[in-house]
């Protein structure tokens, strides 16, 4: 794979926020991974042809060939490039893959709770996170 792996994550996610720099540090300036924090103000989903809403959904990453992959496959390729591949084989034996996507999926779809950002009893990303009109 030649280029970086562009992963496109919540900055405003608090834990999304710290994997990234735990990751960034992982990757010790050798840029096979990028980010794009798509909570920055500016970032329009558009641009990178993805709609804001599904963005916002899950994790998103573009590889270098410009194909997209989603949820917890981004976690495999980031462990990959950063050279955990026995964590990726691990990721990949049934039950335990299984178990990883259903956690992931969980987690995303109730991430806005889990991080404190609900108010009044609604859970809607800020509008500086969504494509400008």
């Amino acid at each position: 794979m030649t280029g970086p792996i562009e992963v496109f994550f919540d900055g405003a996610c608090p834990l999304c926020a710290r994997e990234m720099r735990w990751f960034t540090r992982l990757d010790g300036g050798r840029q096979r991974l990028r980010f794009v924090d798509i909570a920055a103000p500016g970032f329009d989903a558009s641009s990178f042809g993805l709609d804001p809403k599904t963005i916002l959904a899950r994790i998103h990453a573009r590889l270098p060939d410009g194909s997209f992959a989603t949820g917890v496959e981004v976690f495999r390729l980031m462990y990959s490039a950063v050279g955990f591949g026995p964590l990726v084989w691990l990721s990949r034996i049934p039950g335990v893959s299984q178990l990883l996507d259903f956690a992931y999926e969980k987690f995303a779809k109730n991430r806005l709770r889990l991080t404190g950002r609900c108010e009044d009893g609604a859970c809607e990303v800020p509008a500086r996170a969504q494509a400008p009109h």
